[in-house]
């Protein structure tokens, strides 16, 4: 069975195949950057499936993932002690690596007053592990989830994470449902 990248190729240079009920055709010299069913469906996580495996990270086409963390900030409760930014059980309360769950340190955090705290996501450094999703998950209530990057995306024909998600959470969606954002 060809990897989804040798079929994806294959469409784009000969091939013609059906797409939310629309006949699309590719075509040589068809651009990467286009989506074959930008105006229909493309990927996307159900939040309240996903089990935060970190197979979002290794099983992306991309050298980086398109999937990348979100905060809920409208139910984050702005924690000093937040589970997706420390690890659990750390001896010391300060921002040193090993203290931290992040491991590309792509969560930002900014005192507001105390005892509250703002956590930001720098999405150049997140690589889409599910480390703090599971850490807020856990210690937390939730308000860090995953998420596939439409403007990302390559929009692969037979997703590989959606293939190797245990939960089933990676869905084509409508385009007109947009984003599953949770809260």
């Amino acid at each position: 069975m060809p990897s989804p990248l040798a079929r994806r190729k294959f469409l784009q240079t000969f091939g013609t195949f059906v797409a939310g009920g629309a006949i699309l055709a590719a075509s040589a010299g068809f651009s990467g950057k286009t989506k074959f069913a930008s105006s229909s469906l493309f990927w996307q996580i159900d939040p309240h499936k996903c089990t935060h495996c970190g197979r979002c990270e290794t099983h992306c086409v991309l050298p980086v993932s398109a999937v990348k963390c979100l905060h809920a900030k409208r139910i984050c409760g702005y924690c000093d002690l937040c589970g997706g930014y420390y690890r659990a059980n750390v001896k010391e309360l300060d921002t040193a690596a090993e203290n931290l769950m992040c491991p590309t340190g792509a969560i930002q955090r900014k005192f507001i007053e105390e005892p509250y705290f703002e956590y930001d996501i720098d999405e150049s450094l997140c690589n889409g592990c599910g480390k703090c999703v599971k850490g807020c998950t856990s210690f937390g209530n939730g308000s860090l989830y995953l998420q596939i990057k439409r403007e990302l995306c390559m929009d692969c024909n037979e997703c590989a994470i959606a293939m190797a998600c245990p939960a089933d959470a990676i869905i084509r969606v409508p385009f007109a449902t947009a984003y599953m954002f949770k809260g």
